[in-house]
């Protein structure tokens, strides 16, 4: 890291992102080729399912800059924030901004509740989630439904996003996409020095991180077995 510039995204923040991108591609590509592919898009939801949960967990046990309470503000700063950028004058952060860490937190709830359905869908023809049978034929054909609209409302979070990345990116000049390649920042690229003084023992970062992905992943080998 040098001297200019903060480290302010860890590996598994960094992770995290390119793999959920990679993955709710694939999930897309498969679900619409069907037959054998089925099987790659349930696997594609699984894995979802362990991200969202490790991201949880790294929320509140990874690193300073990954942790909710970094990034997730009050509604009044959210709103303030808001206005400012209204007008164009929304200060910079070197972390998420009010309005990025809520959609954090909306796009966390939305890839759960995506892959969460797709754990009951069933096509009514050969492939069904693994818990489809605690729910029954007639709910489990609702879910599927429930499961297709959610992809389309995902897919507009995803757009937004791309939106947001693009205008903070190329009108604001913030850079966004190299943070989240090399995890690193520009120095004073922040209102608030302060929050910015954050030092991270990397050692302790790989050694939690692991662990809570190996916790993640037992979590849905079980679901997905009960």
């Amino acid at each position: 890291m040098s001297d200019n510039h903060i480290r302010v995204w860890d590996i598994f923040v960094r992770l995290f992102h390119w793999i959920l991108v990679a993955v709710i591609g694939f999930a897309w590509w498969s679900g619409e080729q069907g037959g054998d592919w089925m099987e790659w898009h349930k696997r594609c939801g699984y894995t979802v399912l362990g991200l969202v949960i490790f991201r949880v967990l790294w929320g509140f046990a990874g690193s300073a800059y990954a942790r909710f309470n970094h990034f997730l503000y009050s509604p009044k700063a959210t709103l303030a924030y808001v206005a400012a950028m209204l007008k164009g004058r929304e200060p910079l952060y070197l972390s998420h901004n009010p309005l990025g860490g809520w959609a954090v937190v909306v796009l966390l709830l939305w890839c759960t509740l995506q892959a969460g359905t797709g754990l009951f869908a069933n096509d009514d023809i050969f492939t069904e989630g693994p818990l489809a049978h605690l729910v029954g034929y007639d709910l489990s054909i609702e879910i599927t439904r429930w499961h297709k609209l959610l992809f389309d409302g995902l897919l507009i979070l995803v757009a937004v996003h791309i939106a947001a990345v693009a205008y903070h990116q190329l009108l604001r000049k913030e850079p966004l996409l190299q943070g989240m390649l090399t995890g690193e920042k520009p120095a004073g690229h922040s209102h608030n020095q302060a929050a910015d003084r954050v030092s991270v023992a990397v050692s302790a970062v790989w050694l939690k991180g692991l662990v809570l992905a190996a916790i993640a992943a037992a979590s849905v080998w079980g679901l997905i077995s009960l």
